[in-house]
């Protein structure tokens, strides 16, 4: 916990630096919270010096549960010192949206923050991605959380076809493609037309898959700049990628990148969906997509598909920008985005949601039922890249995906409890859950949670947060068998 405190103090200096530098009052306000974080964390590694170093499997769910609870703690300290943001609930809703890259926001006016604050809220996303590349890649295949095993099996351990042996040379070097990718993006942007501040925002968010903009509109701000859009799409869709498949395509490794089987399908998904989205979108006539950079004909043609590819993406990666009220556009597509909520990216990518590989276990697995069906006595198991799934991943993912699931029903009917409408309360459960951010009804693409109750605050927080852990991380927690010491 300490280390943690530490790390998320250091990152605070940054924004603090860069308010003084523009003269903004708040500059005092972010450093203080940066020091309290640093002196609880060093107070904390200083009392535990002495401690055993060895950590337990459930050392380890403690750990990543708690460990995020109290970045969340130490981080809304600049919104509520500040006073930028009003009421507890509020500043641990955004902060809890930021972290868990879920990219809802409470905020109805958000150009009028100080450029400060705005910089540490789009780094709550940038740290917080940044945790679940290490989470996916070192501490939930530890931990046995479902389907993570498989992820496992193409990062640390002792192959020479694996990334690295090590964990700590995993992580640093996905680190470095993190930060390679967000340098990239934002350097880019800046280039396309974007301002250096707004370009690193918006970088830090995209990396992270987090959704969180400097501007109210979103990126329906740069309407009239389809290359700045691109490059989020491109960024978009490689931080919904396995972070590993992009190390094996810097390293010239492209057949382990075109025979990864979950990068196939993730982009097949990508493809299909924004072909359907586009038709849907070309045939609606929608004048808040049209774009005047080109002929009439060829201009909406290329609006439609800019704008179908990038809610496609923004909604699959659970990413969360915007371009366009996607709620207006046809009953289909409505039907179809509500799905794609329930989709998320890759694995070891910094996308929430259930993640393509544990569909496409689920699907294979349901296929094998014909047959076994049909074969009672046959050894048929569920193969993926080639090779047997043990069937206790299979069990484990079913486990998930009906614990995904009723996680989600109950998410609903205690928003409905709150007093939301069906549609709102389905939309806020589906995107806490699956860490989209905006969904349907009340807090659709164009809106935002600041309507929600307290209690539905909180609700929400809670959900973003098991569904960013994987659920079995934190509601483990909550059962009698984990605090048993047998």
């Amino acid at each position: 916990m300490g280390i943690l405190l530490l790390f998320n103090g250091g990152f605070m200096l940054i924004p603090s630096m860069y308010s003084w530098v523009i003269g903004e009052s708040v500059a005092l306000d972010i450093a203080v919270s940066a020091l309290i974080s640093i002196s609880v964390g060093l107070s904390a590694m200083f009392l535990t010096r002495n401690h055993d170093k060895d950590i337990t499997q459930k050392e380890g769910y403690l750990i990543v549960s708690l460990g995020w609870l109290f970045m969340v703690l130490s981080g809304m300290l600049p919104y509520v010192i500040s006073g930028e943001i009003i009421g507890v609930e509020n500043s641990f809703f955004e902060t809890m949206s930021g972290f868990t890259t879920t990219g809802a926001t409470i905020l109805n006016d958000i150009e009028s923050l100080p450029e400060g604050i705005l910089l540490w809220r789009s780094f709550t996303h940038w740290i917080g991605g940044m945790g679940i590349i290490v989470l996916a890649v070192a501490i939930l295949p530890f931990l046995g959380i479902g389907g993570m095993q498989l992820f496992s099996a193409e990062s640390p351990g002792p192959s020479a076809d694996k990334v690295k042996p090590k964990i700590a040379d995993t992580a640093k070097r996905l680190w470095l493609i993190y930060l390679g990718y967000t340098v990239s993006e934002a350097i880019l942007l800046k280039v396309a037309g974007m301002n250096w501040f707004d370009s690193i925002n918006h970088s830090l968010s995209t990396i992270a898959s987090g959704g969180f903009s400097t501007k109210n509109a979103s990126l329906a701000y740069w309407n009239d700049s389809p290359v700045i859009q691109y490059i989020i799409i491109l960024f978009m869709f490689l931080a919904g990628t396995n972070f590993v498949v992009s190390y094996f395509a810097f390293k010239g490794k492209i057949n382990n990148v075109l025979n990864n089987e979950e990068f196939k399908w993730y982009f097949f998904f990508i493809a299909i969906f924004t072909f359907i989205t586009s038709l849907s979108v070309y045939f609606l006539s929608d004048p808040g997509i049209a774009s005047i950079d080109y002929p009439m004909v060829l201009g909406e043609v290329e609006s439609a598909f800019r704008h179908g590819l990038f809610q496609v993406l923004s909604i699959i990666t659970t990413t969360g920008f915007v371009t366009a009220d996607y709620t207006l556009w046809t009953p289909l597509i409505t039907m179809l985005f509500f799905g794609l909520f329930f989709l998320g990216g890759s694995a070891g990518s910094t996308s929430g949601g259930v993640k393509v590989v544990r569909h496409l276990i689920m699907i294979k697995n349901g296929f094998q039922e014909f047959r076994r069906i049909l074969h009672p006595n046959a050894i048929l198991p569920v193969r993926y890249k080639g090779a047997s799934v043990d069937q206790k991943i299979v069990y484990n993912i079913l486990g998930f995906f009906i614990l995904y699931s009723l996680s989600f029903i109950l998410g609903a009917v205690v928003f409905a409890g709150t007093g939301l409408d069906f549609e709102s309360a389905i939309g806020a459960s589906a995107g806490s859950l699956g860490n989209v951010g905006p969904s349907f009804g009340d807090f659709g693409p164009v809106e935002n949670y600041a309507s929600l109750t307290v209690f539905g605050k909180f609700w929400s927080s809670f959900l973003m947060l098991i569904g960013r852990l994987e659920l079995f991380t934190v509601l483990i927690l909550f059962t009698p068998y984990f605090w048993k010491n047998t």
